[in-house]
């Protein structure tokens, strides 16, 4: 029975991708690559696009899009197909909520690729009052119930009798992006484990757990900034008072204008990073179909592209990539050239 439902299911897809033609030119629906997803994944992917466009003429530029990682997704496992993107960007891995919903629809051979390294960074105005943040002192400021209770800390002196008596303005990304539920993962939790009852609580009740150490007030003390990362550097620089939260490629761009914060201790900068001692470092990774090979012109050269910028000496570095070590390099550089399965039992 698995296997006739497994056959009719590979059966679509193929239909699927014949009735808006094989070869992807001439009578194919589409002829340029689409990649949707995250924000912090949009400005390398369009320096690829770019630079693939110049190398091949022959092809269009691919399309890049972003709608956040979770956006991204939802589009990515809507379906095989050239009505359906080809790639999807992302600043975490697919969740296994994510990876059964493309099942679901069809979408099973897909090829994860880690592209590389970012990091989650709180910045701050460079003309602010410098502040040091512990993960704890950034759960407690922002999460809607800290260790259960209502969250009424007004300033960080609140938060932290060391800390500035300044309001908790934060500015971050909404819920559908990859950024907030890594900087869910990598900092609040981390924060909010560091009360025994909480890291206890994990255990006893998984889901009581991470609504109170993930869900962040709805206050006002938070506001979540879109997907444009660009527009919350224009409100730190606006507001010396404020923080703001996304990708360090952003805060590379803009070390004119805002300055990292240090968490635990570590600032975020390119070698914290690169080494994971600063806690908000996390990987990047583009997403797939490999059905799609072969009805979109150009797939295979546009990930080869990705492969050979993504080193330390890449063209990406200087758009605030930061290289993988050399054998998660190697090892996803072999993924795209034999265009290897996601094994599904990998997601957890």
């Amino acid at each position: 029975m698995k296997r006739a439902i497994s056959a009719i299911s590979a059966m679509a897809a193929v239909l699927a991708l014949s009735a808006c033609g094989e070869s992807g030119s001439g009578g194919g629906a589409r002829d340029s690559i689409r990649a949707v997803g995250s924000s912090t994944v949009l400005p390398f992917a369009k320096a690829v696009a770019d630079k693939f466009a110049q190398k091949n003429p022959n092809f269009k530029a691919p399309i890049i899009e972003s709608q956040g990682t979770g956006g991204g997704f939802k589009l990515f496992c809507s379906g095989v197909g050239v009505a359906h993107p080809d790639v999807a960007n992302a600043s975490r891995r697919i969740k296994q909520s994510e990876l059964d919903e493309c099942l679901k629809n069809g979408v099973k051979d897909i090829v994860e690729i880690q592209i590389g390294i970012d990091g989650i960074v709180l910045a701050q105005a460079k003309d602010g009052m410098p502040i040091n943040l512990t993960e704890a002192d950034i759960y407690k400021a922002l999460a809607k119930t800290p260790y259960g209770q209502p969250n009424t800390a007004k300033t960080w002196k609140d938060v932290n009798p060391a800390l500035p008596a300044i309001a908790i303005n934060v500015y971050g990304p909404p819920s559908s992006s990859g950024t907030r539920d890594a900087f869910a993962e990598l900092i609040l939790e981390k924060g909010c484990d560091a009360d025994p009852a909480m890291k206890a609580l994990k255990d006893s009740d998984k889901d009581k757990h991470k609504d109170i150490c993930t869900s962040v007030r709805e206050d006002g003390a938070y506001v979540e900034a879109g997907e444009n990362d660009n527009l919350i550097v224009q409100k730190l620089a606006a507001n010396p008072n404020a923080v703001g939260i996304f990708g360090y490629s952003f805060l590379e761009e803009n070390g004119d204008k805002v300055r990292g914060v240090p968490v635990q201790g570590v600032s975020p900068t390119y070698a914290s990073i690169s080494d994971f001692s600063y806690p908000g470092a996390r990987p990047l990774f583009i997403y797939v179909k490999k059905a799609h090979l072969t009805a979109v012109p150009g797939i295979k050269e546009f990930l080869a592209e990705f492969a050979s910028a993504w080193g330390p000496d890449g063209y990406l570095a200087k758009h605030g990539m930061i290289a993988a070590p050399e054998d998660v390099r190697t090892k996803n550089a072999d993924i795209v050239a034999n265009m290897t399965l996601l094994d599904p039992a990998s997601i957890n």
